[in-house]
Formats: C-alpha cells, sequence, structure tokens
C-alpha cells in the first residue's frame, strides 16, 4: 500500500527559499490568482465549485503562462481532493493505467483523486476516450489544460463530461501586479525607469511565467543605472509570439484578415497581417488568402483586385523575403481600399446548385458545334443567330436549355466597376423582354 503515495503530489508545495522566482512567488490560494477573477471570484464558475465543495471535470484552456497549472493545484487543496499530475507529452497508455488504478485504490480508501492532465489535447483520440470510464464513475475528477481550442483539438465524448472554462490572456494590470509582488519578495525594485518597466510588461505578451523569467534575470544582473527602453531591449529578448500554423492562432488571425480586408479597413487589415508574417506565416499562405479574396469579396467591382494580387505573388517570387513581403503589402492594401461586392462568389454558389438539380439538360440545338453532316441532318447549329452580324453585336437569342426557364445568378452590386456592368445588363435585358 505504501506505493501508492509513492508519487503523491502535495496541492500546495513550499517555495524553496532560492528557487526560482515564479515558483516562489506561486499562489497559495485561489485569491491569489491573478488575471482570472471571472473564474476564481465568488462569482465565477471555479469560485462556486469551491464555495459548494465540490468540483466538475473541467478544461482549462488559455495562453501559455495564465495560471492553468496553478489553478488545478490549488483546486484539490481547496476541496480537499488527492493531487495527481500527468503530461501528455511524456505520458502514454501504460502511464495512464497506472494513474487510473492508483486513484481507484485511494478511492476505496476514502480520498477521491483530481487529476491533473497537462497539454491534454496531445493525447489521441483513442486515449482521450480513455478517460470516459474513469470520470464517469468518479475515479477522477479530470481537469485538464489546454492552449488549443478544445472544439478541434478534444472528442466530443469527452468535452461532453468536462466544462470548458476559458483563461484570459494576463492584461497589463495583471503583469504588474506580478512585478510588485516580485519586488516585494526580492525586497529592491527592478533597475527599470518607468517607460523600460512598461516595455517590459509589453514584452511579455500576456505571458506572466515568461514576465517572471525576465524580471529574475533583472534582479540577477547588477546595474549602476535604471534601464531605459534601448537598454532593456538590448538586454532582454522579446517573448515570441504565440502562433501556431496549424492550428487556432492561424486560424484566428487569417479570419481577422479576411474580415478586415471586407470591412474596408486597411490599418487593421495591414496589422493582422503583420502579426501572421512578423509571427513566421508562409508569406505565399497569405497571398493565396488575398487571392481568394479578390476573387470572393471584391469580385468585378474592381477587377484589378485580382490582377494586384497575382502580380504581388509574381514579385514575391522573384524578390523573396523580405523585399518581396512590399509587394504583400500592396494587394493588402489595394484590396482593401477596393470597391466590395460578393456577385460572383454569389453567382457560383448558385449556377452550381442549379447545374446539380437540373442534370444532363441538352443546350438548345442552335448553339450545338456540327463538326459532321450527320449532326447537321438532325439540327445541330441550325438557326443560330451570331451575335456580330446584329446590331450593336447582340441578338438577344435564348440559350438556355428547352427544359429550363432562364435563371438568374449574377446580379451586380452596382458598386465600382460592377455599376456600368449592371447598366449593360439592364440594356441586354430590356432588348430581350421587346425582342428589338
Amino acid at each position: 500500500m505504501a506505493d501508492l503515495f509513492a508519487d503523491f503530489t502535495p496541492p500546495a508545495p513550499e517555495p524553496v527559499a532560492d528557487g526560482p522566482l515564479a515558483d516562489r512567488l506561486r499562489p497559495a490560494s485561489l485569491g491569489e490568482v491573478v488575471g482570472q477573477g471571472h473564474l476564481t471570484g465568488p462569482d465565477g464558475a471555479i469560485g462556486r465549485m469551491v464555495a459548494a465543495g465540490r468540483l466538475s471535470s473541467m478544461v482549462l484552456w488559455g495562453p501559455p503562462g495564465t495560471g492553468k497549472t496553478t489553478i488545478a493545484r490549488l483546486l484539490a487543496a481547496a476541496v480537499g481532493l488527492r493531487y495527481a499530475q500527468i503530461s501528455a507529452v511524456f505520458s502514454g497508455v501504460a502511464d495512464l493505467k497506472k494513474v487510473f488504478a492508483e486513484a481507484r485504490e485511494h478511492g476505496r480508501l476514502g480520498k477521491r483523486t483530481l487529476l491533473f492532465v497537462d497539454e491534454i489535447h496531445r493525447f489521441n483520440r483513442a486515449q482521450q476516450d480513455g478517460f470516459l470510464p474513469y470520470v464517469e464513475d468518479g475515479t477522477v475528477t479530470l481537469v485538464g489544460a489546454t492552449t488549443e481550442n478544445p472544439s478541434f483539438e478534444l472528442n466530443a465524448a469527452l468535452l461532453s463530461r468536462a466544462q470548458v472554462l476559458i483563461l484570459h490572456r494576463l492584461d497589463a494590470g495583471a503583469l504588474a501586479e506580478l512585478l510588485a509582488r516580485a519586488e516585494a519578495v526580492e525586497g529592491r525594485a527592478l533597475p527599470l525607469d518607468e517607460a523600460a518597466r512598461a516595455a517590459l510588461i509589453a514584452s511579455a505578451d500576456g505571458d506572466g511565467r515568461f514576465l517572471l523569467n525576465q524580471a529574475e534575470t533583472l534582479f540577477a544582473i547588477a546595474l549602476d543605472a535604471p534601464l531605459d527602453p534601448a537598454g532593456l531591449s538590448a538586454l532582454l529578448q522579446r517573448r515570441v509570439a504565440v502562433y501556431d500554423k496549424d492550428r487556432e492562432g492561424h486560424y484566428n488571425l487569417i479570419s481577422a484578415l479576411h474580415k478586415s480586408l471586407r470591412g474596408s479597413d486597411p490599418q487593421a487589415a495591414l496589422y493582422y497581417m503583420a502579426r501572421m508574417l512578423s509571427a513566421g506565416e508562409e508569406p505565399l499562405y497569405v497571398l493565396r488568402r488575398l487571392t481568394r479574396f479578390a476573387s470572393e469579396d471584391i469580385g468585378l467591382a474592381d477587377p484589378q483586385a485580382l490582377v494586384q494580387c497575382l502580380a504581388a505573388k509574381d514579385a514575391y517570387d522573384f524578390l523573396g523575403s523580405p523585399e518581396g513581403e512590399l509587394a504583400i503589402v500592396q494587394a493588402c492594401l489595394y484590396c482593401a481600399t477596393a470597391p466590395k461586392s460578393n456577385a460572383a462568389y454569389t453567382a457560383q454558389k448558385a449556377a452550381w446548385k442549379s447545374a446539380r438539380e437540373t442534370g444532363s439538360l441538352m443546350p438548345p440545338p442552335s448553339i450545338l458545334n456540327a463538326p459532321t453532316r450527320l449532326m447537321k441532318d438532325i439540327g445541330y447549329g441550325k438557326g443560330y443567330a451570331y451575335d456580330h452580324d446584329h446590331a450593336d453585336g447582340f441578338s438577344g437569342a435564348d440559350y438556355w436549355p428547352e427544359a429550363m426557364a432562364a435563371q438568374r445568378f449574377y446580379e451586380p452590386s452596382g458598386r465600382g466597376f460592377e455599376q456600368r456592368i449592371a447598366e449593360r445588363m439592364t440594356w441586354w435585358d430590356e432588348r430581350r423582354r421587346t425582342g428589338e
């Protein structure tokens, strides 16, 4: 039985006096967790569960350095549960079986287990399914942590048995509070002027752990005078932006770029594009999205938008980075400031739908080619009206299958170049109607 308790992790370990700063500042209660009051406060989901003395399984979703592991430990302590922790990065099926067996034995002794699973999204679908019976029968109260959107990364069956609680990126106020706590623990102020202090907070990009690691470096350096922003920049590296090119950050930013373009906001569009490219996104991916946008959201309101995007692609192919990125900027600004129309996009969807529904209807014989005598004999090409032989190059002929009424898929928006197209189509429609 002694082995069962060998790997027991206490909920709130005492910080080591000379340990890392982030460890020494680890909160001792949920009330000390910064930036997550919407969850840990009296009216928050976690606060209410703790007040009731009963936890349900949950998934903590949020950026790195926002307190997911800390909250899990404090939850176990707050409601008197045994705390066990595994990481999906280092654990396999054997590790899971061991954890569940130990939790079951502790349950028989009257001690329920809170199982914290870090990076839970890294378990595959089959491994995630393995949690279900143990969550359902109460063997463990599962607390998973993930930086990825659970909707994409976790099984629906697992999500149906756990609440998803969203942790916020730490704002400037929360990060400033962390720095104040660090200075209190160290017994001295950081060697920074006010501008450098603000720059340090901004450089953390919402990650409390990163901020404290930076502060620890500054405390360890002997400086004659407080640093200004330039001195801080020379001494410390800025945090690399969180951005996975195949995960949610990627899709969030491309969505923001597309909608900023559609909303004709060149400043916001340029900002989101800069976020993507500076974080390492493939420039050709951005160019592909701009090219799609030029057809989907501008279309014939400004036919040059598509030309600009393809020219930017050629320029980037020719120049490479960083010089070729200016051509991508030009295409982005052109698309953002161009008149907008989704008429071509709407027409495509309507035409495709009609084509699927009408099957294999034959075009009228008059507009079919007749390369053989047999085809001429059965009427192919008979009565075809050659438009160039008519006044204004327009015959007004009916080009639709005989068994199908004429359809109207494309409706010009009346914006930009489409205003002229709309006028032309109206003139043609009137000529068809009157037969003149």
